[in-house]
């Protein structure tokens, strides 16, 4: 085991041989919400014998690990709790999956769930029943907005909300890795680390995850019947932390591309951020209209102005403080 991490707490009696589905879950600063999604995952119907790995990002005040410990202590989950030591939001993920890989050596499917997060009672099932359907390395779900008092509901139909696909099937690509299902295979081509740390505070380091699984051959399907509900708090409503998050969605979009492309890549990679900021202020005006919100409509226009501002090394780290996230 890395010195970034150690193992705080195991259930007692798991029987690391006979596990075949791990479920990983980091957290950072989220104890009761934490405890919301792993009773939600304790739930679970229709699902076989799986175990849970929880990822304490916050090494000083473990809120989290405090929490969850006498939950999986006397039993009542399957699974253990690890400090990922190294803060960062992929730092804690790279520390679930290979501890996931080195604890069950019979772990064939490896799910995502994050702390702020509830499961639907048959999500196991339904992501494990979808990936052997579609016969994909990697299978996506939607996260459902549930807004808390005082957040802006109506902005539910802003981009950074709605499930990038509506219906189950195959699709070319993911972009989040807040509900997901990974096969080993995937994991043991790719590597660790699997997730490059250089995004740990701006975020897109599960994208840039997916676009190199991409280029390795694997593919990706969509399980619509699986959602997990994600609690968005009143902050995430107000127009400064939307415009961040659509400038930081383009800026991570053009740093993609960039480390894809490489330099002879860059005249290409910059024509179509112009050609994108030419055709934001149509593309935002007709979402406006669609959603009947200027301030939704805007999303476009932010979109293109991150990428060209990533150009220049401006990037909104926006997981550097999460209280603000």
């Amino acid at each position: 085991m890395s010195q970034t991490i150690t193992v705080e707490c195991v259930s007692p009696g798991l029987s690391a041989e006979a596990i075949g589905t791990v479920v990983t879950l980091p957290t950072f600063r989220r104890p009761e919400h934490l405890l919301s999604t792993l009773y939600s995952l304790a739930a679970q119907e229709g699902a076989p014998p799986f175990a849970v790995v929880v990822m304490e990002n916050d090494a000083e005040g473990r809120a989290g690990l405090e929490a969850a410990r006498s939950m999986f202590e006397k039993g009542g989950i399957a699974g253990l709790v690890i400090v990922a030591h190294e803060r960062g939001n992929c730092s804690a993920y790279n520390a679930g999956w290979t501890t996931a890989l080195e604890h069950f050596p019979a772990m064939r499917d490896l799910l995502v769930i994050d702390d702020d997060e509830i499961a639907a009672p048959d999500w196991v099932a339904r992501m494990l029943a979808t990936a052997e359907t579609l016969g994909v390395d990697v299978v996506g779900a939607p996260q459902v907005p549930r807004f808390e008092p005082g957040a802006r509901s109506r902005y539910e139909r802003h981009p950074v909300f709605v499930p990038h696909y509506a219906a189950t099937g195959r699709v070319p690509i993911l972009y989040s890795s807040g509900n997901v299902l990974i096969r080993r295979r995937v994991l043991e081509a790719m590597g660790a680390p699997f997730l490059d740390t250089a995004f740990n505070f701006i975020g897109g380091g599960d994208a840039d995850f997916y676009s190199r699984c991409r280029e390795r051959g694997f593919t990706f399907g969509w399980c619509a019947e699986a959602p997990v509900f994600e609690t968005v708090p009143a902050r995430r409503t107000e127009f400064s932390w939307l415009n961040a998050r659509g400038l930081r969605n383009g800026a991570i979009s053009a740093i993609i591309e960039r480390r894809r492309g490489g330099r002879q890549g860059t005249p290409r990679r910059l024509a179509k951020s112009l050609g994108l900021l030419a055709a934001s202020p149509w593309r935002s005006l007709r979402l406006a209209l669609g959603t009947g919100s200027a301030t939704i409509g805007l999303y476009h226009c932010q979109v293109a102005v991150g990428r060209l501002l990533a150009e220049f090394g401006r990037v909104n780290e926006q997981y550097r403080q999460a209280e603000r996230n």
